[in-house]
């Protein structure tokens, strides 16, 4: 057999018996990737994942999930925070606002029970509840449209926490059998404006009900808490209820009454003060987050006796002072 040369015989694929009848070997230099142990071809399999090594995949992207999700969950509560934080600035700046106009005179925290002719300076009208005709609850034209911050910030969603969950299905208007959520979380320090002015029987005598910017002087504009976000098991009126049993020298008789703050963001609430600025108040004692009571507002009206509560304590300190 005469062999080719050139790129003619690199380009032909002999056959092993031609070259084998001439005594012949054709020698091919394999690539790296082809030769395996001991100098030996490869041989070509087709990989495959076994059980085992599909539940250990399975099974760390669970840890993973497992290691994100509350990082996730957290950062999330933290956004709604600074959320709600910048909602009661809004309120406060429109607050303040109204004061200016009505010369110093501040906004009532709580209904006119006992002279009906104040009601229109009272901040909010109507209670909440989770009842189905109560259109408080869920109708915006109800309360917020006639509060007089309203024309100062006309919008619904700085009446509310975006943490606070809560609906209510109405039983009669346009949104009859639907799913509303609850308009409004934010409540106002009772002290104030007290009831449109007045001490109802709820208030402990002997405590100053500031009227107006001027009467902020004890414990100050930046040391008065303003506004705060509400528990949706325990928002009720407009006005928060801070009783001031056990202030300054008997802590021992610390309590809740009434009105319950939020906890939403990772254990804290939000607070506003008459001065404009706001910040987050980190509960430090367990007994004010019980657990949520979806769907009630069971936690409105109850009493619950906390003494040496730092919490409660924080809360008064902020709240009000005798005259």
């Amino acid at each position: 057999m005469q062999l080719s040369s050139g790129r003619a015989a690199f380009h032909r694929r002999p056959k092993f018996s031609e070259g084998a009848q001439y005594g012949l070997r054709w020698n091919v230099a394999l690539p790296p990737s082809l030769i395996g142990p001991r100098g030996k071809p490869r041989t070509c399999t087709k990989a495959a994942i076994t059980l085992i090594e599909l539940l250990v995949v399975i099974a760390i992207i669970a840890i993973l999930a497992g290691m994100l999700l509350p990082a996730l969950g957290k950062a999330k509560q933290k956004a709604q925070g600074i959320q709600c934080l910048n909602n009661q600035k809004q309120l406060t700046l429109a607050w303040t606002m109204y004061a200016h106009d009505n010369r110093d005179s501040i906004p009532y925290a709580g209904r006119a029970v006992i002279n009906p002719a104040r009601a229109h300076a009272v901040w909010m009208q109507g209670t909440m509840d989770y009842v189905p005709g109560n259109r408080s609850n869920w109708d915006v034209k109800q309360d917020l449209e006639k509060s007089p911050l309203w024309n100062y910030v006309p919008s619904a969603a700085v009446f509310k926490c975006p943490s606070d969950r809560s609906v209510v299905r109405p039983n009669s208007g346009p949104f009859q059998g639907q799913t509303m959520p609850r308009v409004r979380s934010m409540q106002m320090n009772i002290w104030c404006g007290g009831f449109a002015g007045d001490y109802p029987d709820v208030l402990e005598p002997g405590w100053k009900i500031f009227l107006s910017l001027s009467d902020l002087k004890d414990p100050g504009p930046s040391q008065t808490f303003l506004f705060v976000d509400m528990r949706e098991d325990a928002t009720s009126g407009g006005d928060f209820y801070i009783d001031m049993l056990g202030f300054p020298d008997k802590p021992e008789r610390t309590r809740i009454a009434v009105d319950w703050p939020a906890s939403y963001h990772n254990g804290a609430a939000s607070f506003s003060f008459t001065d404009g600025h706001v910040e987050p108040r980190r509960w430090k004692d367990k007994r004010m987050m019980p657990p949520l009571l979806k769907g009630t507002a069971a936690r409105f009206g109850s009493v619950l006796n906390m003494p040496h509560s730092p919490d409660i304590r924080w809360m008064q300190e902020r709240a009000t002072r005798r005259p």
